[in-house]
């Protein structure tokens, strides 16, 4: 479950979906031509987006911090499951295939 609050913690949501057909269609093409495909995890591939805004998470559990228990984390990246990680990924997706 999300706690975030809309207007407080997040600007907007970003959902990437692409159509199975599409999918179908670019595997077929990707074959005829003899083109390779490569598959990414999902999960990680949030990992190489940049957040724009600052992005708090209470410590997880586990990895609670003796020293400063009350303190929160401060994302440099997005995780998978933040409103805001398929917008960063996407964004810099478009970037690199606009470079």
């Amino acid at each position: 479950a999300h706690e975030q609050t809309h207007g407080v913690h997040y600007e907007e949501n970003f959902a990437s979906m692409e159509k199975m057909s599409t999918i179908r269609t670019v595997i077929a093409l990707s074959a005829t031509k003899g083109c390779h495909l490569h598959q990414m995890d999902i999960k990680n591939v949030f990992l190489q987006g940049e957040l724009d805004e600052e992005v708090c998470m209470l410590q997880p559990p586990g990895f609670k911090s003796s020293t400063h228990p009350q303190a929160v984390c401060r994302l440099r990246k997005p995780l998978y499951g933040l409103k805001q990680a398929s917008r960063a990924w996407h964004s810099r997706i478009t970037q690199y295939l606009h470079q």
